[in-house]
């Protein structure tokens, strides 16, 4: 399950060391770790990291598949966590020390941030190849996170981009070997904890009012 430590004025997130999909208790242990950084006063920032193979695989299929008549609350609770972290009063950074992808790339961009290991793994959105359409919540984030031209190559053809690619595509800010990614969010993160405090999250929210107001529609068309 997720975890919170703090180095100094810097929040570290630890969303677990396995394919960390998105279970709806792994969403409400992250939300409540969130609440602990929110509530926490002074200077801080966020860093959001994981270990293994994965930052995140997105969406947790088996669970969603066997409970499908809660599908559409449960996209709505993923969609919610991805609004609550674009918006953070606090400035933000991913650390993708592996394979990222669907919402586990999709949360990524709710970073202000990405730092992102160069030699392996790879930043994905696999939708066009597994058959599930993107939501207009999830489209509109996306499109507000990258460039046009990135943002049409990732959604429409489901692209691999390895860490260096991903750099050029400005998806992620930063490359680092495996064993200094999260230090280096670190430091990006540590640089701007003076910032933290409601100025900073009334900037994120005036910023993505669309994409907030896409994401926490009531009813979410699935298919």
């Amino acid at each position: 399950m997720p975890t919170l430590d703090r180095q100094d004025d810097v929040f570290v997130l630890g969303i677990g060391d396995t394919e960390n999909r998105f279970h709806p208790d792994w969403i409400a242990s992250v939300n409540a770790l969130l609440d602990e950084v929110e509530k926490t006063e002074g200077p801080r920032a966020l860093v959001t990291a994981a270990t293994g193979k994965f930052f995140s695989n997105g969406l947790d299929l088996d669970w969603l598949f066997a409970h499908a008549d809660q599908a559409g609350e449960y996209v709505a609770g993923v969609q919610e966590l991805l609004a609550r972290v674009l918006t953070l009063p606090v400035v933000t950074v991913a650390a993708l020390q592996g394979h990222t992808f669907a919402a586990g790339a999709m949360l990524s961009l709710t970073h202000d941030f990405r730092v992102m290991r160069g030699d392996r793994g790879y930043w994905c959105l696999p939708e066009a190849e597994i058959n599930i359409p993107f939501t207009a919540g999830m489209s509109a984030l996306i499109q507000s996170r990258l460039t046009p031209q990135t943002a049409h190559e990732a959604m429409v053809t489901a692209r691999r981009y390895g860490g260096h690619d991903a750099l050029a595509a400005a998806i992620v800010d930063r490359t680092a070997d495996e064993d200094a990614v999260l230090q280096a969010a670190v430091e990006i993160a540590q640089a701007h904890a003076a910032k933290a405090g409601p100025t900073v999250g009334t900037i994120k929210t005036r910023m993505y009012a669309p994409v907030l107001a896409a994401l926490r529609e009531k009813d979410i068309p699935l298919g």
